[in-house]
């Protein structure tokens, strides 16, 4: 099995590709078990959030992987997977194991070193391995990958160059609300882990009072209550965007919450000379809607809006000490594959030497019937220490060797002078239409 990453992020994707890619936690299921249905691929981790909707598979083969895995997200999309090539990255064997590394470093996040990927690949491992989608190899993978993820803010002061996507967006709402967001009463809509982010951080930064809405009132309530702020049901939306100057939308609602006519009906009734209503849209499916950003007294902040602005942002020196910690667990993880790559030719080995000796034993009991089944029996064992003993420093010293870079030529090597049957990965009989630009996302 190799591992295989296809997907699509804010570098590559306008956010209205991303939407049709996105995959909602009821529909995650029904996704990961399309995925591990499909002829090539044994394992799969999938990545949904605001930036990035990506697949982390096991695969037989790179061609038919990639095949299957963009047939289901084109699926996903309602598109034809040609539609899709264009916005999509692919990384594999090495490649890939250093793509989802420097992902849960926060090394590829819209912000540099935010914190927050972290979790979102925990859950969406946890989510994997609740759906029985994650085999050994993506088991090794994603712990791996969360370690690595805590290393690089553990060991670096990252977390100094990287905010979460929620700072970062409120850094630029208080652009257009005289740089201080202090005392600026704050809506946000949706109680999920984003919105509970917003909450969180608007409290921090001195904003209020804050209010919370969600469908779920009771939802709402407990959130509101962890940081005195206020709630309030969603039937109220627009009495209370009146209220408000800032606004954290992050449902996860697959249709716009904030719409033209709910917008325009709350900014009506805002006070005159109050200053702009700030809608920061961070959901995928997008919360506010099409036209919203036209209103007069209203400015939105969404995701491709954040993109440009923080495209240019710095990478502090510290993002290089991550990367130094990133390169060297990447060396790591490659040599524990190379070594479990070699694990099923050693086997197939050992087993070829079992079945000679069992059969040498055969032979034995019918020409020398006379023996006693004592006499058999310490025979047998003689023959099988003598057979381990050959084996042992040969067996020993492959593994050794197949964890180096290009050991698998050892592994190869041990199939052809044994003639061993090792179960080998399906060719591919043909290539699929599509094939995505390597190296994308990077």
């Amino acid at each position: 099995m190799k591992l295989l990453v296809v997907g699509a992020s804010y570098r590559t994707a306008p956010v209205a590709t991303l939407e049709r890619l996105a995959v909602s936690p009821s529909g995650l299921d029904r996704t990961l078990g399309r995925l591990v249905a499909q002829p090539y691929v044994s394992e799969a981790v999938l990545v949904s959030t605001c930036n990035r909707v990506e697949v982390y598979a096991a695969v037989s083969g790179f061609h038919g992987g990639l095949g299957d895995i963009c047939a289901v997200l084109a699926e996903q999309a309602g598109c034809q997977p040609a539609a899709l090539a264009n916005h999509l990255y692919v990384h594999f064997d090495s490649a890939a194991v250093d793509h989802v590394f420097r992902v849960a470093a926060g090394l590829d996040s819209m912000v540099i070193g935010e914190a927050q990927i972290l979790g979102q690949l925990r859950d969406a491992y946890h989510w994997a391995s609740a759906a029985d989608t994650a085999g050994r190899l993506l088991h090794e993978l994603m712990q791996q990958a969360l370690r690595v993820g805590k290393r690089a803010h553990s060991e670096t002061g990252i977390d100094r160059a990287g905010q979460s996507v929620v700072t970062a967006a409120l850094g630029l709402a208080a652009g257009h609300l005289d740089d201080d967001l202090t005392g600026r009463p704050a809506l946000v809509v949706g109680a999920g882990a984003m919105g509970s982010l917003g909450v969180a951080t608007l409290s921090r930064l001195g904003a209020g009072p804050l209010t919370v809405t969600n469908r779920s009132t009771g939802r709402a309530v407990r959130l509101a209550e962890s940081y005195g702020a206020g709630a309030r049901p969603m039937a109220e939306l627009v009495d209370t965007l009146t209220t408000v100057d800032v606004v954290v939308a992050a449902t996860a609602s697959p249709e716009p919450v904030l719409t033209r006519e709910v917008v325009a009906a709350a900014t009506a009734d805002r006070a005159p000379g109050r200053g702009p209503l700030v809608l920061l849209d961070l959901a995928v499916p997008r919360d506010v809607g099409p036209g919203v950003a036209e209103l007069p007294g209203v400015e939105v902040i969404d995701i491709d809006r954040m993109a440009a602005l923080l495209a240019d942002g710095p990478v502090a020196a510290d993002a290089a000490a991550v990367e130094r910690i990133v390169a060297g667990e990447v060396e790591s993880f490659l040599c524990w594959l190379r070594g479990a790559d070699v694990a099923p030719t050693v086997a197939a080995l050992r087993g070829r030497a079992d079945d000679v000796v069992a059969a040498e034993l055969r032979r034995l009991a019918q020409r020398r019937p006379d023996l006693s089944d004592d006499q058999r029996a310490e025979v047998a064992r003689t023959v099988h220490r003598v057979v381990q003993r050959l084996l042992h420093q040969p067996t020993v010293r492959v593994r050794q060797l197949a964890a180096e870079p290009g050991g698998d030529q050892y592994t190869a090597l041990l199939r052809e002078l044994f003639d061993l049957q090792v179960p080998q990965t399906s060719p591919v009989d043909t290539v699929p239409d599509i094939t995505p630009p390597t190296g994308g996302d990077r």
